[in-house]
């Protein structure tokens, strides 16, 4: 690990700690080689005073134990009707699941327990069809959670829930992590699937808010497999969730990866507009001076010192994600010509095709007509087709400038197409 990575994980631990996160792991992932390593990325959280709550599917187990013993499971997910034969499957293959689980919390120094704080009813009559043992939950037993985690025990909870009369309905991880994420106020949840995410014609989406989520479920944008669990997050988000996660279970380090970098690897439904531009504070100025250092190696961006950008910091703004800038932008005054300059314009390679350089863009553009200046101008030397294609600019020659800027532009030597955008 280099010290760097090692920022990057710290600068995340206080805004963590004491928070509780619901992780829903897929029977599948259980039974996969890279569960040990998962298990062990929990003993990392739990180390960083992260409180966890593990809940565990068993689809892939029922139907391997109904194979062995040559019943068919009247469902596997726990969605359709679960009849008497297929509930005693449920029962035998999701404890068999949660006492592996807790052999493997226990072999990584970590006190567990199964509480029965599941409380369920059947699922009933749907449509006219009977739906036997399957369930939905009533409510958490919150107090018994808690008491558990404040203790420093991982509770693991199957996909099955208990009536006031003892009885057992199959209810399914994913409805009991959203409602136990609810119930603790979770900060996350954290669904490790085989999959790496969510996927949107054919390209794996990164970020996306909960809202527009429901947009590309309500249009059928989705392919049946995702939409399921897409409904599942952005439903959490909408009742309280502030972030919901879908990794690839299977993949080595993909739960502390996903936790601890603002890009993660897998997909992340948000609630709220988590990413904001703001004006950039003097306690940035280095990470800016860091995110840009390869531009202006490369010589797209003009460099810039420290004592350059803090005497004109109020020009400049940043693009947040989590509280850690990734993007930034500045936007210089000439208040003599009424005009002002885009400049300073980076988006990290990570955050690339996002939309994120439109949005700065954008915003610099309603921040110049906020102050009634009459046109915007930028200076590139390698991204003016960009300016151009996406930002609306035509190209200008250096008569177009104002003399103050005018004067540094012909000291440069750099040779920068001059694009402008005026305003109606």
């Amino acid at each position: 690990m280099k010290p760097t990575d090692l920022r990057g994980i710290l600068q995340y631990v206080p805004r963590f700690r004491e928070k509780t996160f619901v992780i829903a792991v897929d029977g599948a992932v259980v039974t996969d080689e890279n569960f040990a390593n998962l298990l062990l990325d929990v003993a990392v959280l739990r180390s960083l005073n992260i409180r966890v709550v593990l809940v565990h599917g068993a689809a892939a187990q029922i139907q391997a134990l109904g194979a062995e013993r040559g019943v068919v499971p009247s469902n596997l997910d726990g969605t359709g009707i679960t009849d008497g034969p297929t509930l005693q499957l449920a029962l035998t293959a999701a404890n068999r699941l949660t006492h592996e689980i807790l052999e493997g919390l226990a072999t990584n120094d970590l006190r567990a327990a199964t509480p029965n704080a599941v409380i369920a009813s059947p699922l009933g009559i749907l449509q006219g069809v009977d739906h036997l043992f399957t369930g939905k939950v009533e409510r958490i037993d919150t107090e018994l959670l808690a008491t558990l985690l404040a203790a420093g025990i991982t509770p693991v909870i199957p996909p099955l829930g208990f009536d006031g009369d003892g009885r057992t309905y199959r209810v399914t991880s994913d409805t009991i992590a959203l409602a136990v994420a609810t119930a603790l106020r979770a900060a996350k949840i954290l669904f490790l699937t085989t999959s790496d995410g969510l996927f949107h014609q054919g390209k794996l989406i990164k970020q996306i808010l909960a809202a527009d989520l429901r947009a590309l479920i309500e249009r059928r944008e989705l392919s049946v497999e995702d939409t399921g669990r897409a409904r599942a997050a952005a439903g959490a988000c909408l009742q309280g969730i502030p972030r919901v996660h879908l990794i690839n279970g299977r993949t080595d380090e993909s739960l502390l990866a996903e936790v601890f970098s603002n890009e993660g690897v897998g997909t992340l439904i948000y609630a709220d507009e988590f990413q904001q531009i703001r004006p950039a504070q003097k306690k940035d100025i280095r990470a800016l001076l860091r995110l840009t250092k390869n531009s202006v190696l490369s010589d797209e961006l003009v460099k810039r010192t420290r004592a350059t950008i803090e005497k004109q910091l109020g020009d400049y703004y940043v693009f947040d994600i989590d509280r850690n800038p990734v993007a930034c932008v500045a936007l210089h005054v000439y208040p003599e010509a009424n005009k002002g300059e885009l400049a300073f314009l980076f988006v990290a390679p990570t955050h690339e095709n996002q939309g994120l350089g439109k949005k700065l863009i954008q915003f610099v553009e309603n921040k110049a007509r906020d102050l009634g200046l009459q046109e915007l101008i930028a200076l590139s030397t390698q991204a003016f087709n960009y300016f151009i294609s996406k930002g609306g600019f035509v190209e200008g020659s250096p008569d177009d400038l104002p003399p103050a800027r005018r004067e540094k532009y012909n000291q440069s030597g750099r040779n920068s197409k001059i694009l402008l955008k005026r305003f109606a």
